[in-house]
Order: C-alpha cells, then sequence, then structure tokens
C-alpha cells in the first residue's frame, strides 16, 4: 500500500522572518551575545533612594540645638543690654526723690520745732524703711519686666525657628522627591535598555503570531514511495496462470 507524505511549509513570504526569529531567540536563551547586546546588567535599575537634601539636613541641625531656646537660661541671650543702664537710671531718680522728700520733712520738723525729737526720728527712720522698700520693689519690678520681655522674644524666637524649619523641610521634601523621581525614570530608563532585545523580540513574535493559517499560500508537497518488486515465485505463478489460460483456449490441456 503506498503512503504520502505531505509536507506543509511556511509562505516564502514569512519564511525568512521566522527562521531569523527563531534564531535570535536561540542566541538569547543559550546565553549568546547578539549584535549590540552585552548582556542583563541588573545593578544598573537597582532601586535607589534619592539622599535627604541640604535643607533637611540643615532642618535637622538646627532642631538640635532648639533644646537651648526651651532651657532655664534661654531668656538670658534676648535680655536687653541697656536694661541695667535703665535700671540704674531709675533708681538714681527714685534716689533724688526720696532726698526731696527727706528734706521737705526734715525743714518741716525744724519749722515745728520737733527736729532731733524722739518723734521726729521715728518718722525719719519709718520713712527710710519705706523708701528702702519701695527703691527694692521697683528694682525688681524692672527686673521682672525685663525678664518678662526676654521670655516672649525667646518665645517667639522659638517658634519663628520652628515655622522656618517646617518650611525648610518641606522644601527640602519637595526636592528629594524631585530627585527620587529621577531616579526612578533613570531606573526604568535602563531595564528597557538592558530588555530592549527581549522586548524587540517579543513585539516580532506577537506580530508573527497574528498571521493566521491560510493568509498566506502554502506549499504542499505530496510524495508517494515505489511499489515494491515482485519476487520470482509470484512471477513464475504469473507466467504458470498465463500458459495455462491460453493452452486451454487453444485445446492443448483436452
Amino acid at each position: 500500500m503506498a503512503e504520502t507524505t505531505t509536507i506543509t511549509k511556511p509562505a516564502p513570504v514569512i519564511e525568512g522572518s521566522l527562521t531569523a526569529f527563531l534564531k535570535s531567540i536561540d542566541k538569547l536563551g543559550a546565553g549568546a551575545v547578539p549584535t549590540n547586546f552585552t548582556g542583563i546588567d541588573t545593578s544598573v535599575y537597582d532601586p535607589k533612594v534619592a539622599g535627604r537634601t541640604a535643607l533637611q539636613t540643615d532642618v535637622a541641625t538646627d532642631a538640635a540645638g532648639l533644646g537651648n531656646l526651651v532651657g532655664p537660661d534661654a531668656y538670658k541671650a534676648f535680655m536687653s543690654p541697656y536694661q541695667q543702664d535703665v535700671i540704674n537710671t531709675t533708681l538714681s531718680e527714685y534716689d533724688r526723690q526720696q532726698t526731696i522728700a527727706d528734706t521737705a520733712r526734715r525743714d518741716q520738723a525744724i519749722q515745728a520745732g520737733a527736729y532731733g525729737g524722739g518723734r521726729e526720728g521715728v518718722l525719719a527712720a519709718e520713712a527710710a524703711r519705706g523708701a528702702a522698700t519701695g527703691r527694692s520693689n521697683l528694682q525688681a519690678h524692672l527686673l521682672a519686666q525685663g525678664y518678662q520681655q526676654a521670655q516672649a522674644a525667646a518665645a517667639q524666637d522659638l517658634a519663628a525657628r520652628q515655622g522656618l524649619g517646617g518650611y525648610q523641610s518641606q522644601l527640602g521634601q519637595q526636592q528629594q522627591a524631585y530627585d527620587q523621581a529621577i531616579l526612578d525614570a533613570n531606573q526604568i530608563a535602563a531595564r528597557e535598555a538592558e530588555f530592549q532585545p527581549f522586548t524587540q523580540l517579543g513585539l516580532i513574535g506577537q506580530q508573527l503570531a497574528q498571521i493566521q493559517p491560510g493568509a498566506f499560500p502554502t506549499q504542499t508537497v505530496g510524495y508517494a514511495p515505489p511499489a515494491a518488486p515482485a519476487s520470482p515465485m509470484s512471477q513464475f505463478l504469473g507466467g504458470a496462470a498465463g500458459i495455462a489460460g491460453i493452452g486451454g483456449k487453444l485445446g492443448l490441456f483436452g
């Protein structure tokens, strides 16, 4: 029984493309280096984190020194350099006014003929004690006023520094985010460059896969193997049968 083998080949118009595509796949799979391809260097697209900006480091440095602005001696840096001059001037004026008051009181005692008496001495001592107390209270008031003003100035400075630090921190974060975006973009570009041969072959493979069977003419080759030669016995029997048939027709065998 004859056998027929049918071989279906791709159309010549795509046969070259398929051959080149499969050769490229074989090279990549075997680790060969195609043209313009130096292998995949994964280090070029490793994830990277943007470092802190100068603004962020400055904020951290400044924040480390904010403790000096909330300590018990924080107000001293904000004390007015003229406060002691103001205190001295005020106390001098107080003393002058007290001297005037003491002179007036002595004059009154002299006019009344009581100067040097016991009663006048008591009044003078009481007046001196009151004057000293008033002077101390005035000095304390001036010092407290200066302290409160320095405390308020220290608090304002702290708030200003905190506000500036927050603003600098925001600017630093924005700059860091921008730097991170650049690193991410470079990472993606490096990865695309490394995988470019695979991506290119993948696109070509997709296009070739979309070509449906029958979209282009194919070539079919039919092949029928020759029949096996007859054996000598079969040839003899065939010949004998033929002779007997002829002899019978001629009446040679009765």
